[in-house]
């Protein structure tokens, strides 16, 4: 049991501390993919709980709910379009094919909601309702999204509209042509002199072929929903696991309805709605589980020494302040171009986290200003006061008389002799860093 007991402790202090005090430079290149590994495992893990993802899924499959008959009545209806309808009506049944025994009703309602929208009178009606449904999901697909990213900001509704709406006029066109690469391949396949060699070729083609499609389907929605920029690499590893998890799921989904029968005995003919809405709960938590998989596999440097920077004390940040200082000042010394925080935590082995809190700090407090770096598309810092005026005495006294003082209201004669006090035994002690520059350290 005290074996037992002493693992577990080892184990605890690996994934809360130990871990996040390596490095990527201090490991080789096998170590590096592992805790890289285990580091974007614990953060997706953190980030199921910590965001309240099941609730976030509850939310989309309400929203996908209320949207599904408008959208694909858009998608419908921009197919008659090309002249392609028929050909999209079975692309959707072959994608949803999980929920075979509801998409006819589906189809039929979306016919009825098209010929509402064409009699006239329901034509303003139908098209406000259309608009603002599919708006209403696309919104809320991406502000989960940002709420995983931790971005405040959401595009405009500009933004949103014309690329929510491209989105549903490029589908179709994307349709067409996969289902008629797939037709000419296989007809291609079946006249050619191979046939008989390449039949197991085509028959993984077929079964593989589904995987690929969600792989490309999740990669781009990691990529592009976001309202911020995240790399390829980190969007195609969240869309090969997502879209691999969501095809399995499929199978199982598809084959476990055998053993769902009894939902009949308690539902009857309504059986199918409780079942697609486990459906598209378990759907949405796919998608969004993705998507904390592609924040960690791209942040997951921002939380290096976590722990360490939550609990810094105030001494050592106050050195680590005035060496960023001193970095950006010498920098700006010797015009060179100015430092990012990704620069200095790189460069000099600085927690990213911990740089980022300084950063901000010192602009807050007006030490440094941002410079945006129109060739690495990144924030750099440059001085913001004379650097021959910046002394280290300047520079703790603007942080530390920064925010609210004397609102105390009462009058408290020994608070007001202690601070005169203070104060006196402050200036002795500022008389020695008064007159030395950050920049003479």
């Amino acid at each position: 049991m005290s074996k037992f007991i002493s693992f577990y402790d080892k184990l605890y202090n690996f994934i809360r501390l130990d871990i996040w005090r390596k490095t990527e430079y201090e490991l080789s290149r096998s170590k590096r993919f592992l805790y890289n590994l285990v580091k974007i495992v614990i953060l997706a893990i953190r980030g199921f709980i910590n965001n309240d993802l099941t609730v976030k899924a509850s939310a989309l499959t309400y929203s996908i709910l209320f949207a599904i008959v408008p959208i694909f009545a858009l998608i419908i209806a921009i197919s008659r379009g090309f002249g392609v309808e028929k050909l999209i009506e079975s692309s959707l049944q072959e994608t949803f094919i999980a929920q075979a025994n509801l998409i006819p009703e589906v189809m039929q309602a979306v016919g009825r909601y098209l010929d509402s929208t064409n009699s006239g009178l329901f034509i303003g009606i139908g098209l406000a309702v259309l608009i603002i449904s599919v708006m209403n999901f696309f919104m809320q697909v991406e502000t989960a999204f940002n709420s995983i990213w931790q971005v405040k900001k959401s595009r405009s509704v500009l933004r949103q509209f014309t690329m929510y709406i491209s989105t549903l006029l490029i589908l179709p066109i994307l349709i067409v042509f996969s289902s008629g690469l797939s037709i000419y391949i296989n007809t291609a396949l079946s006249q050619s002199v191979f046939n008989n060699l390449l039949n197991p070729l085509m028959r993984f083609s077929v079964e593989f072929a589904p995987y690929f499609l969600n792989w490309i389907l999740f990669t781009i929605m990691y990529l592009v929903i976001p309202n911020t920029r995240v790399k390829f690499i980190n969007a195609l590893i969240a869309g090969v696991l997502a879209g691999t998890a969501f095809q399995f799921f499929q199978i199982i989904y598809i084959h476990g309805q055998v053993y769902l029968s009894r939902y009949n005995i308690v539902y009857g003919g309504f059986a199918a709605i409780p079942l697609l809405l486990l459906w598209l709960q378990i759907s949405c938590l796919i998608v969004l589980l993705g998507a904390e998989i592609s924040y960690a596999a791209q942040n997951k440097h921002n939380y290096n020494f976590e722990v360490d920077t939550n609990n810094i004390s105030n001494r050592y940040k106050n050195y680590i302040t005035l060496y960023i200082t001193y970095l950006v000042v010498k920098q700006f010394e010797n015009q060179k171009p100015p430092l990012s925080s990704d620069q200095i935590a790189k460069d000099y082995k600085l927690p990213i986290r911990l740089a980022n809190q300084i950063l901000s700090k010192l602009v807050e407090v007006s030490i440094f200003i941002e410079v945006f770096n129109e060739h690495s598309k990144k924030k750099t810092y440059q001085p913001a006061l004379d650097i021959n005026k910046l002394t280290v005495n300047l520079l703790f006294e603007k942080i530390n008389c920064y925010g609210s003082e004397f609102f105390v209201p009462d009058k408290n004669e020994v608070l007001d002799n202690l601070w005169i006090k203070t104060q006196e035994i402050k200036r002795k002690a500022d008389e020695f860093t008064e007159n030395i520059l950050v920049k003479d350290l």
